[in-house]
């Protein structure tokens, strides 16, 4: 039996990284334990609610944020405040199949496209890798917010 694995990020803000990785991902940010989030009810104000029934501090409370896969096969990816900056360049990062069964001039199209998206959610575009088949299918080199590197693929 394989196991299953959670992805976690150090961050400043994990509440705007978890916004943006579900975004990104098409990922849902669960609700509190025992409550139901009403549609358009920001789920942030559920958890600051059932944060401070906890008896959390105030200043604790954006800590710590995560995003799940809504139909459960992806892996949950987890969210923690860290004092430290990113110095340097991160050793392991997401590739985010964003043109699946495409190849050649669609493939890149599709990537640019979701490129785009991602720049207006606070992505930065670093590079595109243009196909050179049989080995390269091409792909986009961004960072999110935080300016952790992830690939379109």
């Amino acid at each position: 039996m394989s196991r299953a694995v959670q992805v976690t990020f150090d961050v400043h803000d994990a509440p705007e990284m978890a916004r943006f990785w579900a975004a990104a991902l098409d990922y849902v940010i669960p609700a509190p334990p025992g409550m139901v989030v009403p549609e358009g009810t920001d789920v942030y104000d559920a958890w600051d609610t059932f944060l401070e029934q906890a008896g959390v501090p105030a200043e604790l409370r954006g800590a710590r944020a995560a995003i799940e896969d809504p139909e459960g096969t992806g892996p949950r990816i987890f969210f923690q405040r860290v004092p430290e900056d990113k110095t340097v360049k991160n050793r392991v990062h997401l590739d985010v199949r964003a043109a699946p069964g495409l190849s050649d001039d669609d493939r890149m199209a599709a990537l640019e496209a979701e490129c785009e998206r991602l720049v207006g959610l606070g992505a930065t575009w670093v590079r595109r890798v243009e196909p050179e088949p049989p080995l390269e299918a091409g792909f986009i080199v961004m960072t999110d917010p935080e300016g952790n590197e992830f690939c379109l693929d």
